[in-house]
């Protein structure tokens, strides 16, 4: 009787150091005498010591922030960039046995693949399509790790840091990119004032006596100000009437 209660208590012993929990958001890779034997979901399941194993599999969406990385882009510019990556795993057995760390693996790969992306594209345009060089960082590290049974979510380029030189550089040209503009639109506005100015002209000159109206107009305008000093100057045609005139009161 002792012997079996003995036996007994063995066996639920066994049993209890045998109960493995794989949460929700998990997944067990089981091994038997070494060898794959199931993919275990969710719950209470048993493992036996010493001739099965299982390796637990979290399935949750992780995040690897890849460290700065220093690269040269096609326009030879040394330039830091660093980015953020976002992968699941979606094949618990591949990960465990077709690589050794599937995480460290993921990180090395998006590093090697950042700096050469990074090679293939001119600064310009690093910094204005970044959307571009991330989205074809995603394509080939997610195309790489599918034999690790690893799906990437998103590549998200954080910043790219330029050399001190090269910012000022970038300051300078993006000043005399504003000067440039300013100057172009002050000689379009000239251009345009004198259109309007030859049109007024043109008016004017096509009714007779309108021309002395304006002045008279203008002398109005600015005799509203008694700080103003208005030197008037005689149009030559009436200048030549009063000239013509005095030469025939001498007559």
């Amino acid at each position: 009787m002792e012997v079996v209660f003995i036996l007994l208590a063995i066996a639920l012993f066994i049993i209890l150091i045998s109960i493995r929990q794989i949460n929700q958001y998990e997944k067990g890779v089981k091994l038997m005498f070494g060898k794959y034997r199931l993919t275990a979901e969710p719950g209470w399941r048993l493992v036996f010591p010493v001739i099965q194993h299982m390796e637990k599999v979290d399935m949750r969406v992780k995040v690897i922030d890849v460290p700065d990385q220093d690269a040269i882009t096609k326009d030879n510019i040394s330039i830091n960039v660093n980015a953020v990556l976002y992968y699941k795993v979606v094949g618990a057995e591949a990960a465990i046995l077709e690589v050794e760390d599937f995480e460290y693996a993921v990180a090395q790969l998006a590093q090697t693949t950042m700096r050469d992306v990074v090679g293939e594209v001119e600064l310009d345009e690093l910094l204005a399509n970044r959307d571009a060089v991330s989205n074809k960082i995603l394509g080939i590290v997610d195309k790489a790790s599918d034999p690790w049974g690893i799906k990437l979510v998103s590549v998200e380029l954080k910043h790219a840091e330029l050399p001190e030189n090269m910012k000022r550089t970038m300051a300078k040209q993006a000043e005399a990119e504003r000067e440039k503009r300013a100057v172009i639109i002050k000689a379009e506005g000239e251009v345009m004032a004198a259109e309007n100015m030859k049109k007024a002209a043109d008016i004017l000159a096509q009714s007779s006596g309108a021309l002395h109206l304006r002045t008279l107009q203008s002398i109005n305008d600015l005799s509203s100000d008694q700080s103003n000093t208005v030197i008037f100057a005689m149009p030559i045609e009436v200048l030549r009437a009063v000239e013509g005139f005095t030469k025939k009161m001498n007559k």
